[in-house]
């Protein structure tokens, strides 16, 4: 029985360092083959650039930190920029705050530009672009569901040089721009003051003594009354 037992111990043993030097051999054989020798370059051509990269922001801080703050600026121009949806609740947010107004005091460029916006949206015309860090709006000449010839056919299409012409908004840092400079003083219409003297017309900034003035005289106000003794007794 211990013959026997010797032999077993024996045989596992072999087993055991065949095992280790075949697991060694295949690791071996794939370090030395194509993909493994492709990887090991490509990991120390990695490396190497890392370091190169290091070195070089240590040596030229400057350039380092313009290089750095264009690519932060152009990610969160990026991340920043607005989309169609954005677009549509910001005209529809205009349009609302429009029809809060009498339409005698809206301001008639604020109103001709949202109600045009509001056309094309309900037709379906309103088309967006995205160019990287910015977002284009633009008319369309057709609905991009409808099946007519004159909207599918590509030679009909509307070219890419037209899009100057076509364009309504400009999407940038989560603003829309041409909307918000066409939307300031949307609730004074110009027409009511165009009969006005031209001196009535346009108004300045009061001065600061002016403003002391006005500030001293309504203090003033709230001041209770003093009567002098010749007003008492003539009451």
């Amino acid at each position: 029985m211990a013959s026997f037992r010797t032999v077993g111990r024996m045989f596992c043993s072999v087993a055991q360092t065949g095992a280790i030097s075949g697991s060694v051999s295949r690791w071996e054989k794939l370090k030395n083959s194509k993909a493994g020798v492709w990887c090991r370059s490509l990991l120390s051509d990695y490396r190497e650039a890392c370091r190169e990269m290091v070195v070089g922001a240590w040596e030229r801080p400057l350039k380092t930190s313009v290089y750095a703050t264009l690519l932060g600026g152009a990610w969160i121009f990026f991340q920043t920029k607005p989309d169609r949806s954005l677009f549509e609740a910001a005209l529809l947010e205009c349009s609302n705050q429009l029809c809060l107004l009498s339409p005698w005091i809206r301001n008639a460029t604020s109103d001709g530009h949202v109600q045009s916006l509001m056309r094309l949206r309900n037709e379906g015309r309103l088309c967006c672009a995205s160019l990287g860090l910015l977002c284009v709006i633009y008319r369309a000449d057709f609905n991009p569901e409808t099946t007519l010839y004159e909207a599918w056919c590509s030679n009909l299409s509307a070219p890419w040089r037209e899009l100057p012409q076509r364009m309504l908004d400009i999407g940038f840092i989560g603003r829309w721009w041409i909307l918000e400079s066409k939307m300031k003083n949307y609730d004074v219409n110009e027409e009511e003051f165009k009969f006005l003297p031209a001196h009535m017309q346009s108004t300045s900034s009061p001065s600061v003594p002016e403003v002391e003035k006005n500030e001293s005289l309504h203090k003033a106000s709230w001041l209770p009354l003093t009567m002098e003794k010749e007003e008492t007794n003539a009451v």
